[in-house]
C-alpha cells in the first residue's frame, strides 16, 4: 500500500533535506568551534626558567618528563647559547661581547593540552612542575588564559543554546509536514479501522515510507553539505584543518541517523493520533 501521495512524499524529503542541512551545518560550525577552541587553548606558552647552574644531564631528564607527561602538548628547551643567539638577532648587535658574559638562563617553553588550561586544574599542574629543584621561576599570562577560557565557555553556550532552539524548531517543522501529509490520508486510516484492520498492520507503510523518506532527505542533504565543503574549501583551503575526514563522516553518520529518527518519531506520532481518536477526528 502506498502510504503518502507523491506530492506529499516530495514535501516531506524537502522538509526533511531542509532541516538536515541546517542541523549539519550547525554541527560543522560545533565542531570547527571546538578545534578553534582547542588550538587557541594550546597555544598559550608556559615559560620555565631553570637556574643557570643547573646540571645539563638533570636538565635534560627534566626536558624528557615534561615531554612524557599526560598535560604536555609541546615542550622546547632553550640554552643559554640558544637564548643568546635569538635575542642577538632580535636586537641587531652582539650583547654578549658587549656586556662580556651571557647573562642568559636556560628556559623551557612547554604549552598543555586543551583539557588541561582549565585555571585551577592549570594551576595545579603548574605548581607540580614548579617543585623542582632545577627550577627557578615559571611565567604565564594567568589573566589571559583566564579571559580566554571565560570567552570560549560564553560562545560555547550560546552555539548550545541555538543548537537546542534549532531542533526544537526542525522538529516542529518536519512534525507539521508530516501531520498534514498523513492528514490528507485519514479516510483511507478510517476504511482500515472499519474493516477491523490491526494498529500494527496500518502503521507499518506510513512507518516504512517514514524510514525512506528519511534516508533519501539524509543522503540528499549530505551531498549538498560536502558539495559545499569541496567548494569552500577550494576557496578557503585553511579549512581543510578544521574539517577533517573523520568529522565529516562522524557529522554525514549523525545527519542520516537523525533524517530516520525524525521521520519515524514524527510519522509515528501522526498515526498514533489517527489511530486513537478513531472516529471523532477521522
Amino acid at each position: 500500500m502506498k502510504s503518502l501521495k507523491n506530492p506529499s512524499r516530495i514535501s516531506n524529503i524537502i522538509s526533511i533535506t531542509l532541516v538536515l542541512i541546517v542541523l549539519g551545518t550547525l554541527g560543522l560550525i560545533l565542531s570547527s568551534a571546538q578545534k578553534i577552541s582547542n588550538h587557541l587553548k594550546e597555544n598559550v606558552e608556559v615559560a620555565i626558567t631553570l637556574r643557570s647552574d643547573s646540571d645539563t644531564i638533570a636538565v635534560q631528564q627534566l626536558v624528557q618528563q615534561l615531554k612524557g607527561a599526560e598535560f604536555s602538548k609541546n615542550v622546547e628547551y632553550i640554552s643559554k647559547e640558544k637564548a643568546a643567539e635569538k635575542l642577538q638577532k632580535d636586537l641587531g648587535e652582539n650583547f654578549v661581547d658587549f656586556l662580556g658574559y651571557n647573562p642568559l638562563k636556560p628556559s623551557i617553553i612547554i604549552t598543555f593540552k586543551s583539557n588541561y588550561t582549565e585555571k585551577v586544574l592549570l594551576k595545579n599542574t603548574i605548581n607540580r612542575i614548579a617543585s623542582n629543584n632545577l627550577i627557578e621561576d615559571i611565567q604565564y599570562q594567568e589573566s589571559l588564559i583566564s579571559e580566554l577560557n571565560e570567552n570560549l565557555k560564553t560562545i560555547s553556550i550560546i552555539l548550545l543554546s541555538f543548537s537546542i532552539l534549532l531542533m526544537i524548531v526542525a522538529i516542529g517543522l518536519i512534525n507539521n509536514t508530516i501531520r498534514i501529509a498523513l492528514y490528507s490520508q485519514r479516510q483511507l486510516i478510517r476504511s482500515m479501522l472499519l474493516v477491523g484492520a490491526k494498529k500494527n498492520f496500518i502503521r507499518r507503510p506510513f512507518l516504512a515510507d517514514s524510514i525512506r523518506n528519511g534516508i533519501l532527505g539524509g543522503i540528499i542533504s549530505i551531498m549538498l553539505l560536502l558539495g559545499c565543503i569541496y567548494f569552500a574549501e577550494q576557496k578557503i583551503p585553511d579549512l581543510k584543518l578544521l574539517l577533517d575526514s573523520n568529522t565529516i563522516t562522524i557529522i554525514s553518520s549523525g545527519i542520516l541517523v537523525c533524517g530516520i529518527l525524525l521521520s519515524f518519531t514524527c510519522t509515528l506520532i501522526a498515526v498514533n493520533r489517527h489511530l486513537k481518536y478513531r472516529t471523532t477526528l477521522l
